[in-house]
């Protein structure tokens, strides 16, 4: 065979190699993203995690809302909230209907100016799980412990040393109205930096953090079931 000629049909091939290697206009393929093709799916947003969850609580907790990891349909907070202040939610919780409510409350009640504030608190989140449980029974209900603040804080506002008495009493309570309770402690303090300037709030690093900590407890909570 002639040299330039078979020169001429090996130049060929690769061309033709390198057109099925590529897509339109010599750009390579884009995956379809169908089951079985290979691909790799999409991961599932955090949003879509919680999309039908609610969560209740303080300033700490409108975090999700305020920098906007969650919508604020997910989220029904606001600052100076009490246990007995969010009795007063109760029709807007129930009209949006959750299929799981986190409820973080405690951090503000701890400061209110009663002789027994942990069990004056306590009283009324027992009367707010019962509620919630008579209006909502389907929903699952899940108590957050109150985040721990920095020794700069507490020394500002020595009340905040009550925090781990009141989380072990918000476990107990827990424990007695048959909900869920998860104790944040060990993700905080995994991630000092993540406090705001106060030393009681957080920074909008720290919510996606919070909401996958909150998935890890549920799956390992499933697998013990």
């Amino acid at each position: 065979m002639d040299k330039n000629k078979l020169v001429g049909m090996m130049v060929i091939a690769i061309v033709v190699l390198l057109a099925a290697a590529c897509g339109n206009n010599g750009q390579p393929a884009v995956s379809s993203g169908q089951p079985g093709d290979g691909s790799t799916p999409e991961p599932i947003s955090r949003a879509s995690l919680y999309e039908t969850s609610v969560f209740l609580g303080d300033s700490i907790t409108e975090g999700l809302s305020y920098h906007e990891v969650l919508e604020e349909k997910n989220v029904l907070a606001g600052a100076g909230k009490t246990a007995q202040f969010a009795l007063e939610d109760m029709g807007e919780l129930v009209s949006r209907i959750p299929e799981h409510i986190y409820i973080q409350l405690g951090s503000d009640d701890i400061l209110w100016p009663t002789d027994n504030p942990l069990e004056y608190s306590l009283s009324h989140y027992a009367t707010l799980i019962e509620k919630i449980q008579a209006e909502l029974p389907d929903a699952t209900i899940t108590l957050l412990s109150v985040t721990p603040v920095t020794a700069e804080a507490e020394q500002t506002e020595p009340r905040y040393r009550n925090i781990a008495e009141y989380n072990e009493g918000l476990k107990e309570l827990a424990a007695e109205k048959q909900v869920g309770y998860v104790d944040l402690s060990p993700l905080v303090a995994g991630h000092p930096d993540l406090y705001d300037t106060d030393g009681i709030h957080f920074q909008a690093k720290f919510y996606p953090l919070l909401l996958d900590y909150l998935k890890d407890a549920s799956d390992r909570q499933q697998s013990v079931k």
